[in-house]
């Protein structure tokens, strides 16, 4: 098993910024990617952005120019970077891995991030 624990959420103003964590322990053998998505309330779960083990990265168009994801590999540990927080961007934010190379096999548990005046 493995256990995704996501740090970092909170409430802020538009235009402030925001840092999540998160970092995957367990029964780790490899880890290929590392992602992130949101869901806000009454919409459907989307993805923000991934990150490869290699260090290649997408994000998604809502959040281009404003977010940015980095990684530990050492420590396992994936970071959102969020600049510039929008209104819109309140939501439940949730950590995921790919350790087999093809598909999200964990979940975090999610952390609430409010942008609100």
């Amino acid at each position: 098993q493995v256990q995704l624990v996501e740090s970092g959420g909170g409430l802020v103003q538009p235009g402030g910024s925001l840092t999540l964590s998160c970092t995957a322990s367990g029964s780790i053998s490899r880890i290929y990617a590392m992602g992130w998505y949101r869901q806000a309330p009454g919409k459907k779960r989307e993805l923000v952005g991934t990150i490869t083990s290699g260090g290649r990265i997408n994000l998604e168009d809502p959040v281009k120019g404003r977010f940015s994801i980095s990684q530990d590999n050492a420590k396992n540990t994936a970071y959102l970077q969020m600049n510039s927080l929008k209104p819109e961007d309140t939501a439940v934010y949730f950590c995921v891995v790919d350790m087999g190379g093809d598909r999200w096999d964990y979940w975090g548990q999610g952390t609430q991030v409010t942008v609100s005046s």
